[in-house]
């Protein structure tokens, strides 16, 4: 006996057995699936640096500043002085929103910017396909965009920088050539930081337009543009937060265009 069935022609169809491999084949590979879409389910959600309460509660209690909070975002709005300006910013892989609104507070109270803080999927930024005018029209009284982000998130921004009127970058550098862009960038970067170094900084400043701007922050470390906490693998902060937050603003209110 053969594992063959004639054809109505007369000649023999192709083996069972060729087609019970695929099936294996098949089903190997769709298990394999299940478990990375598994597996990356529970990265994304397994150490997730949530927010500083007393930093957090503090901008909360700020009088000048508004927290709209949404399924897209943060909104942070001024709530006098505003002046027309705004920053969509991307956090850093497994970093909750919320871990930022105090690193903004200085922005938006003292010098009018609105800040649309993202809460990409799966709290990573390279699963978030969603275009920059998703968190802009979070906050449609805005009339000039820059786009940012820290860590993964800056890397992220570099890929939205062509919808947005400037680029910063937090901690973070380009995996994208925006050599010809023409795009106003800033780099603001932390001399202590042990994950986006400063020599990771300066090898990635080629993907840049050549007029862009590098401020590196002295004693700052990765974990300096949040209030997170301290974070796995960087360095040792050795200047305050609340001293970096306001480096950080004042180099934003330099550098982001006026309406």
């Amino acid at each position: 006996m053969t594992d063959t069935e004639p054809s109505a022609g007369g000649a023999p169809r192709a083996p069972r057995r060729r087609f019970r491999v695929l099936r294996w084949i098949l089903g190997g590979l769709g298990a394999l699936v299940a478990l990375a879409v598994v597996g990356i389910l529970i990265y994304s959600q397994v150490g997730v640096m949530g927010a500083e309460p007393d930093p957090l509660a503090e901008a909360r209690a700020n009088p000048g500043m508004t927290i709209t909070e949404d399924g897209a975002g943060v909104v942070l709005s001024p709530t006098d002085g505003d002046t027309g300006r705004g920053l969509v910013f991307i956090p850093g892989a497994k970093v909750d929103a919320l871990g930022y609104v105090a690193t903004f507070a200085d922005t938006v109270v003292d010098d009018g910017v609105t800040v649309v803080i993202t809460r990409p999927w799966l709290n990573l930024a390279f699963f978030d396909p969603r275009p920059l005018s998703t968190f802009t029209d979070l906050a449609p009284a805005v009339e000039s965009w820059a786009v940012g982000g820290h860590s993964l998130g800056g890397v992220r921004a570099c890929q939205l920088a062509s919808d947005a009127d400037a680029l910063v970058l937090f901690a973070s550098y380009c995996a994208t050539d925006l050599t010809a862009s023409g795009l106003p960038v800033l780099s603001l970067s932390g001399s202590e930081d042990g994950l986006s170094t400063p020599q990771k900084i300066a090898d990635a400043a080629t993907e840049l337009p050549s007029d862009a701007v590098f401020v590196e922050i002295p004693g700052a470390s990765h974990a300096s543009f949040g209030a997170y906490g301290p974070q796995a693998g960087d360095g040792t902060p050795t200047i305050d937060r609340a001293e970096v937050d306001r480096i950080i603003a004042d180099e934003l209110d330099t550098f982001l265009p006026a309406p």
